[in-house]
């Protein structure tokens, strides 16, 4: 069965283009000039915009829909279906990918409320139909795993895509604002062992886009906190964030570091400690820097998906606490 970080993989490349789709509509949006707007203006509008909605519901469908297409006809294609049947893959990769769902779930709803504000419908409805996106989105690709004879439905993926979905709802319903946002960070490692390199080769790719998406070692995914907005007295700057991360390490495999390759010898590598990492780091809430440019706006709402590199502190799950200059 392939790995989990594979499984990933497809989501987030489908997330990346969905996230690619957004952005040119989102320019061409107004902006608010308060700093405390969001990327469109949040005043209520005075009638619904019809063209809008079809328009909105019309690129959204096409879009996903196109993408699917693709994935089903160049993916789920070279593998044999079979009965609907579930996996618990709950134990693998020291649970990375659970936040890679989170994260992706989040992020997608997150931008897809943006675009909803455009259409005019109810405020409440617009949280719900854009933030349901994100969990619809990773949902899909549960169900085309469920008829695969490869792979199978996960229902940690799925209470991991619940959770992103409602945390972007959540805030907006009782906030009308995202003050505790999720974000990524990763830093490309290097295996010097040659036999480590082949191995980390096939699993996670031979490129930097290829590990930035698939290898759970160098990945990071961050939980920021606006200050600001829980102290809005204070002298704190509005967009000073506090950040936790949550990251793995020495992984070789889903859920230890024993193998067979394709000759059937077996690799042990389990004296490769695998082991979580914690990080305290200070962050940025680009969307709260003020500006007038819509180009700019845009530019800040894409940064804000990433962690912002700044000195951390890191806590392991082998009890190993160090600093970092600077962390990605």
């Amino acid at each position: 069965m392939e790995t989990a970080a594979v499984l990933y993989f497809r989501g987030i490349l489908l997330f990346i283009l969905v996230v690619s789709s957004y952005y040119p509509v989102l320019a061409r949006q107004q902006y608010p000039a308060s700093v405390n707007d969001t990327i469109i203006d949040n005043q209520p509008p005075t009638h619904i915009n019809r063209p809008n909605i079809w328009m909105m519901a019309g690129v959204t469908t096409g879009l996903y829909g196109g993408a699917l297409a693709v994935l089903s006809n160049t993916w789920y294609n070279q593998y044999p279906k079979s009965r609907f049947h579930s996996f618990d893959d709950t134990p693998e990769w020291l649970q990375m990918d659970k936040a890679g769902h989170f994260y992706s779930a989040y992020m997608e709803g997150k931008i897809s409320r943006e675009m909803w504000r455009c259409t005019g419908l109810p405020e409440k409805q617009q949280i719900w139909i854009g933030g349901l996106s994100g969990f619809v989105y990773q949902s899909v690709i549960e169900i085309l795993d469920a008829y695969s004879a490869e792979w199978g439905f996960s229902w940690t993926d799925m209470a991991a895509n619940a959770g992103g979905s409602t945390l972007m709802i959540g805030q907006e319903l009782i906030w009308r604002e995202q003050r505790i946002q999720l974000k990524f960070s990763a830093y490309p490692k290097r295996y010097q062992d040659p036999y480590l390199k082949t191995r980390t080769d096939q699993l996670f790719g031979d490129n930097l886009a290829e590990r930035t998406l698939k290898d759970y070692n160098a990945q990071t995914y961050w939980v920021s906190v606006n200050l600001h907005a829980f102290m809005p007295h204070s002298r704190v700057p509005s967009w000073l964030n506090i950040a936790l991360g949550y990251g793995a390490n020495g992984m070789l495999k889903g859920d230890n570091n024993i193998w067979e390759d394709s000759n059937g010898m077996q690799h042990d590598y389990s004296f490769i400690p695998r082991y979580r990492q914690f990080y305290l780091s200070p962050d940025i809430d680009f969307t709260r820097i003020p500006t007038r440019r819509k180009g700019v706006k845009v530019l800040f709402q894409v940064l804000n998906m990433f962690k912002f590199p700044a000195p951390a502190l890191e806590l392991t799950s082998r009890g190993i606490l160090r600093g970092h200059l600077l962390h990605f």
